[in-house]
Parts: C-alpha cells; structure tokens; sequence
C-alpha cells in the first residue's frame, strides 16, 4: 500500500483516498438511517461482559473528557458484523450519531478520529477473559458419540496467511503478510483463541508457547516436529497429527486392526521410536504411527495453482493417543479440516478482509470481536455459525426479516440439526 493510502484513520477526505499521490474519487456512500439498524435486543447478553471495560484506558482522563470509552467501542464494532448496512468506520462514527444506537448500545456521538485512535487506546488482550467466559457457556454440538471418550478437549490448529491485509498490516508487523494462528474447537464449532503474527513467525513456536493441558490437538503435517510432540505431552495434553510420508522410524509392536479399523482404511497401526538417530533423542516416548489409505490426489502438469500438495494413497498419522482405536484416530484427523472451513468463513462470511483499524493492537481487537461473534451465534442458535444463519440474522438487523422469522429460522435449526 502506497505510504498515501489512509485507511481508518480519520484523516482521509470523505470519498476520496490518496494512491501514489494522486487523488482518486470513492463514490459517496449514502447515509445510514434509524429504519436500517433494529434487532438491538441480541445485545442484550453483552452489556454484563463489556461493563468490566468502561473505564480501561481512563486513567489519564482526570477531566473526564473521554467520550468514546472500550465497551462503547466494542458495541459499536459489533453493528460492522451484524448489519452489512455499516461496511466502514466512517458508517459506525455515523451510526454513533443515531439516537436510537445511542440509546441501545450506550454510546455517545464520536468523531473518525476518535474511533480511529481507540485501536492504540484500548487493550487487545482484555477481550479474552470475555472469550474465556462465552466459551465456557457453549454446549457440544451433535457429534459422533465415539469422541465423547477423548482425554481431553479436541483443538484443530493451523495458521492461515491474510494476503488481502498484508499491505495496510506491514506498517506494523514485519513481513508483508501477516499470519493469523487459530486455535478451533471442532465440537463447539467456534475458535477459542487466535494469535496475530508476521507470516514468516513459525506456526511451531506460536503452538508452544500456546500449549494447554488437557487438550487434543489435531494438526497437519506443517506441525510436525519432535520438540512440538514432546512440548504437548510433557504439559498434559494429547495430539493427532500428520507426518511425512517417508518418516523414518523403528517399530516396535504392530498392532492388529480390528474389523472396524479396517473398515474405516487402517492399513497398519504400528507403536513405535520415531526419528533418526540424530533427532530421537528429542522425544521420551515411544509413538504410536497409524497408516490411513487415502484418495491419492495429484496435480497436473505445470500446474501450480490452489488444491493443496500431492498425495499419495495413503497418509501416515502420529499420536500419544495409545490406546484409542484406530479408527477413532482417524476420525480426529479428518476433524482438522474444520479448522479450514472456519478460515473461509472468517475471511468471506465475517467481512475480515475490511479492517477497521491498521493498528497492530486495532486488528487484534477486531479478530477477537470475530471470535466473539461466533460465539454468540452458537449461544444464540446451540449450532456452529453458518453463512445462512448469519444471513437470517442480518436479514434480521436490517429489518427484512422481524423476530417472529429469525426466532422461527432458530428453532428449525435446533429441531433438524441443520
């Protein structure tokens, strides 16, 4: 992005933006109005969470001048996720001035300048606790009862790069692209935790220093390393997660494969030391290696475009889940692309790809009201966040739909699990 090009930051000229110093005209968008911002009761579980915010950042304030305070900033953010009416800063400063906003979220008229500077101000990481307490309220969803015996809360983990951001974001986080580390709980259906880095941070090091106890973490090949396995057992945890197909390892007990483990592709299901001389020291344990038939998939000639990497007939699956079957393990595995499918939907669902602040700090706060969003949904609903629900829902904000179809789009879903 051109050093010009101001985004968010209050100080652009309606409808216009600067881009390599030439002035380049934005249609003028129109204003928002009362009649396209309703549904405000849904709010209505937040104001207990946000109290806790009023007055951080206040300190300095000994006047008591400061009118945008971090709760009102947070209910105002969550206008950008529910109603597609408000697609910008500039339309959540107009919101602001609304009395029916005012009198329902508690805000105050603010200034673009004012919202802009919010995303320094206020503190990124006092929205977890908030997270923690949402999470703590989600009820499992409908899933294969054969995981309810896992030792441990299931977590797919991967990083996904946010190319569309990474121009506005390296002004303030090394690298051209920025990485974002998500933490996903498949049986709940939302992420639990969310880390931003510079693409080039290694996913490995972001996951150690965010290991749990009493976790099942479900990951991908680009996780697997000696150090990461021993780091997840020695903090009381459990992991599922893809290795290399040429991985060297000495066994030590085959194991045979039950009817249902060959029914489900186990082709062998091996206890074993894993690793070369040179790195086996780096675990204490042997592991056990489930090898699982596969379509292969491979790309074509020249091709070098998206579908992931070539794979083979078969994939080779490592864990320190000793005992549960085979079949099981790969039941956990396939569970890791629910991690993907929550990317596609925070980036094409959720609006993320807008941000609202170019601040480090600012983009932290909007990717953990994300978070926050999912949650709701799922609090709301009792089922995962899906692109039709959050369309009723904004249907819903907007006044296209009133609450006698939301509410009757709710209980289709909690009656056919859908």
């Amino acid at each position: 992005m051109s050093p010009g090009y101001a985004i968010g930051e209050g100080h652009e000229a309606p409808g216009r933006f600067l881009a390599h110093d030439v002035v380049v005209a934005m249609p003028e968008r129109p204003e928002i109005t009362e009649d396209q911002l309703q549904g405000f009761k849904y709010f209505k579980k937040l104001p207990p969470l946000l109290d806790r915010l009023h007055d951080h950042a206040t300190g300095r304030d000994k006047a008591g001048n400061r009118i945008l305070h971090y709760d009102q900033y947070i209910a105002l953010q969550l206008l950008f996720f529910f109603n597609p009416v408000v697609s910008s800063m500039r339309g959540l400063v107009q919101a602001s001035e609304l009395k029916k906003v005012q009198r329902t979220l508690g805000v105050s008229p603010t200034s673009l300048g004012s919202f802009s500077e919010a995303g320094g101000v206020f503190d990124s990481e006092l929205l977890k606790p908030i997270i923690s307490e949402l999470g703590s309220q989600l009820k499992p969803l409908d899933h294969d009862s054969r995981l309810d015996v896992l030792p441990g809360i299931l977590t797919a983990v991967d990083g996904t790069e946010l190319s569309a951001l990474a121009e506005l974001a390296g002004r303030m986080i090394e690298g051209r692209d920025i990485k974002l580390h998500t933490h996903f709980e498949p049986l709940t259906g939302v992420p639990v935790d969310m880390d931003l880095t510079a693409a080039g941070d290694s996913e490995i090091e972001n996951l150690l220093r965010r290991l749990l106890p009493g976790r099942v973490y479900v990951k991908d090949r680009g996780y697997a390393c000696f150090r990461l396995f021993q780091g997840i057992i020695d903090i009381g945890s459990h992991f599922v997660c893809r290795i290399r197909d040429n991985s060297v390892c000495e066994v030590i007990e085959d194991r045979p494969l039950s009817a249902e483990a060959r029914a489900a592709g186990i082709i062998s299901d091996q206890v074993v030391w894993l690793g070369r001389d040179g790195k086996r020291d780096e675990l204490k344990q042997p592991l056990r290696v489930i090898k699982i038939k596969c379509k292969p998939h491979r790309k074509r000639s020249g091709h070098t475009g998206r579908g992931g990497p070539e794979q083979g007939e078969w994939l080779l699956i490592a864990t320190n889940l000793m005992d549960l079957p085979a079949e099981v393990v790969a039941l956990v595995f396939r569970l890791r692309w629910t991690v993907e499918l929550f990317f596609r939907f925070f980036k094409h669902i959720l609006g993320c790809r807008h941000l609202l602040s170019h601040r480090a700090n600012g983009i932290e706060i909007q990717v953990y009201l994300a978070i926050i969003v999912c949650m709701l949904i799922a609090l709301w609903t009792g089922k995962k966040p899906t692109l039709r629900t959050v369309e009723m829902i904004r249907f819903y904000f907007i006044g296209w739909a009133d609450t006698d179809e939301l509410e009757a789009h709710i209980a289709k879903l909690q009656k056919t699990g859908k």
